[in-house]
């Protein structure tokens, strides 16, 4: 413990990053430019891969969040990633170490009370979120009070009815706990011919928050999707005061009509620096070129200055075909553009794209309306230039990244108020499913690195390099047995910060960093009962000690294999059974065929071979387990070990050995205190590899302590200490 603390007191002080909102930033560009450990020169297969994973009680939709030095009553200040499940649980992990315990966990449900996630039949038997809904969008977090805002869905069952409800949750940060005055049930209405009446409704059950939540000048929105497009909907936005709770505002887009509502793959709601909200529609009735209040199909500019109100929108010339075509802009988020990538006539700007494949760059000072014919109105339109979109673009260092479904990433030069019409750079791998989320991270204008989670292979992290595309940096399918995702959730966001990836999966938060260089200790070949350095013996029991020598703890069952772990060993080129697996040790077994003298022992981790460690093999090499034991005169008692050598009966590397007596070849005796004792058993131990037992008799000797050495073909083992009475 000493030495921990002496560590961290001399670890020089470092600025940490802060990941509070979905795709980092109101602007919504998904970059982190404080990133100073990872760079693309170390993320790779030998340096970089898994570090752990957390379990988790359901699929994992939203972004993970990031607040470092967050102090947990009782248990210190902790660097935390807070994950949400749709099994309505939350969760606070500390970001660095990879105990299994949460820091805190919270859970909206109580089965035993009729309160329950909803499974997927019950939500109008919409597939798109399976196979429960609970919390889907990410959260957001005011580092100012410290509250953490998310919306979860529940099922409840009292006296035979079933309701569906809605709560928005303010919950302390350093605790789980609910603020005052939360949680609150979700409610809305608007005036409205929409749903063949004058007022039109919010019905929970059609809807799930799939937005992330957002937090604007001290208002927490909520925004909402349907079902697969099934029941009858409308797209909402709902503003909360963030101490009361109280509801504030209400925007519908389509209070005069039908559907229209804001899913963006998760993308949460963009803001620009006079507190305006964009959004962006799916299908649904589009009446506004005709002085009608609806806007489907649209990107909405809304002013958040007195409540919510339209100040501007686009609509494509196209909208009526897309919304027969179910090929709605709604499917990707909107991205906030810096103003260098602006011109001096056009300095704001936005970009996006939708399921047609087109991206669209718009200027936020006047959007364009609808045209009949063309879009021309607008800045630009890039009909075909990436698959279908079902994410939000990234932007970093006068560029745009998009992932399309079943297309390439792919890079787009922006400058003067252009998107170049062709990419720069695209990876060479076309993405699986519906595409991916690019997130950035990179040190200000250096070392860009774009990361993607997609569904190839059931998941798979991708980092690529962010000024050529087609230089991939690592994949985590290039070692699965350490690196392996899991599993994969679409629309999944990663979070990176403080030279850490953070993932979501349908179970758990995978964690992901710089390995460290693997190496073994100077000298960290020993026997594996006494842990003494020095020869050993064919067909006995090491150990290894080191540094990253695995990447996760795993022990083997019989027969014992010879990789386990993604971790290997060979000793003078013959595999060797293995044991145990630890980052920082090996239990392996010396091959049977390995002759006497100087052997060489070549660890491989991760499929990269460690520099070759040398040792000396001899005939025999016994060395004990040290647990002393206690015994009184004439007492049989038996000690195990390792390094007997060879035995009388051929038993093949990493098999156990059989019930029935296997001898040992050399010849076996004992001490006491110095005083030879009599030896009346000398077998491997059945049922495992590698280990004896030696059985002798106490003799009448004063009760006290004595040391007691077995020594096989010559050899003298170390001392087990053993207690007389």
């Amino acid at each position: 413990m000493r030495l921990l603390l002496l560590t961290a007191l001399l670890a020089p002080a470092v600025a940490q990053v802060s990941v509070l909102t979905y795709h980092n930033d109101l602007a919504r560009t998904g970059q982190n430019l404080a990133e100073t450990t990872l760079t693309p020169a170390n993320v790779n297969m030998r340096q970089f891969g898994k570090l752990f994973s957390y379990p988790v009680d359901g699929y994992v939709y939203a972004q993970p969040l990031y607040m470092p030095a967050v102090a947990i009553p009782g248990k210190g200040t902790h660097n935390v990633v807070f994950v949400v499940t749709e099994h309505d649980s939350v969760y606070a992990f500390d970001a660095d170490s990879g105990l299994i315990d949460p820091l805190w966990q919270v859970s909206f449900i109580n089965p035993a009370s009729g309160v329950t996630t909803v499974p997927y039949q019950n939500a109008l038997n919409c597939t798109q979120i399976v196979p429960e809904i609970g919390i889907t969008g990410t959260p957001v977090i005011d580092p100012a009070s410290g509250t953490l805002y998310l919306v979860a869905m529940t099922m409840e069952v009292s006296d035979g009815v079933t309701n569906y409800a809605h709560r928005l949750h303010a919950l302390d940060l350093t605790t789980g706990a609910e603020r005052p005055g939360s949680p609150v049930l979700i409610q809305a209405s608007v005036p409205g011919t929409g749903d063949k009446g004058s007022t039109v409704s919010f019905i929970p059950r059609n809807y799930k928050s799939r937005p992330g939540v957002l937090l604007l000048n001290g208002v927490v929105y909520t925004s909402w999707s349907s079902h697969c497009d099934a029941g009858t909907y409308h797209g909402w936005l709902m503003g909360y005061d963030a101490k009361t709770l109280t509801q504030v505002s209400v925007y519908n887009n389509t209070p005069n009509g039908s559907q229209g509502s804001f899913w963006a793959s998760g993308a949460a709601p963009a803001v620009d620096a006079q507190g305006n909200i964009y959004l962006d529609a799916g299908n649904g009735t589009f009446d506004a070129d005709t002085g009608g209040t609806n806007l489907g199909e649209s990107f909405i500019k809304l002013s958040s200055s007195s409540g919510l109100s339209v100040i501007d929108y686009f609509a494509p010339f196209n909208q009526l075909d897309l919304n027969k075509r179910d090929l709605d802009t709604g499917s990707s988020g909107t991205l906030l553009l810096p103003d260098s990538a602006g011109s001096p006539q056009r300095p704001h700007l936005l970009t996006s794209a939708g399921k047609e494949g087109r991206i669209y760059l718009l200027d936020r000072d006047n959007l364009g309306h609808f045209q009949a014919g063309s879009d021309s109105q607008i800045v630009q339109s890039l009909p075909g230039a990436v698959g279908g979109l079902f994410s939000i673009p990234a932007y970093f260092n006068g560029t745009v990244y998009f992932s399309g479904s079943g297309d390439n990433v792919k890079a787009f030069p922006i400058a003067n108020a252009a998107l170049a019409p062709t990419p720069s750079s695209q990876s060479a791998t076309k993405m699986g499913g519906l595409g991916s989320v690019p997130s950035i991270s990179a040190n200000g204008a250096t070392n860009g690195i774009v990361w993607i989670t997609e569904s190839s292979t059931g998941g798979i992290l991708r980092a690529y390099d962010a000024g050529n595309l087609a230089n991939e940096l690592y994949d985590s399918g290039q070692n699965r047995a350490r690196d392996a995702l899991g599993s994969y959730v679409k629309f999944s966001t990663p979070t990176i910060a403080n030279g850490k990836v953070y993932a979501g999966t349908q179970n758990s938060l995978a964690v992901y960093g710089l390995l460290g260089s693997p190496a073994v200790n100077s000298g960290g070949i020993v026997n594996a009962a006494s842990y003494q350095p020095g020869p050993v013996a064919p067909g006995s029991y090491i150990t290894l000690f080191g540094q990253n020598l695995a990447q996760t703890v795993a022990t083997a069952s019989y027969p014992l294999p010879t990789t386990l772990a993604g971790s290997s060993l060979t000793i003078d080129g013959v595999a060797a059974p293995l044991y145990y697996v630890s980052p920082s040790q090996i239990d392996a077994q010396v091959p049977f065929a390995t002759a006497s003298g100087t052997a060489t022992a070549i660890l491989t981790v991760g499929g990269v071979p460690l520099p070759a460690v040398t040792f000396t093999v001899q005939p025999t090499a016994p060395g004990l387990f040290t647990s002393g034991a206690t015994a009184s005169a004439g007492d049989v008692i038996t000690v195990y070990g390792t390094g007997q050598g060879m035995v009388d009966t051929p038993i093949a590397d990493g098999v156990r050995a059989p019930d029935a007596p296997v001898g040992i070849t050399a010849p076996v005796a004992a001490t006491l205190g110095g005083q030879p004792v009599a030896v009346s058993m000398a077998t491997l131990v059945p049922r495992i590899a590698g280990v004896f037992q030696v059985s002798i008799q106490i003799p009448n000797l004063t009760p006290g302590d004595y040391p007691l050495v077995i020594t096989i073909g010559g050899i003298s083992s170390n001392s087990a200490l053993i207690t007389l009475h």
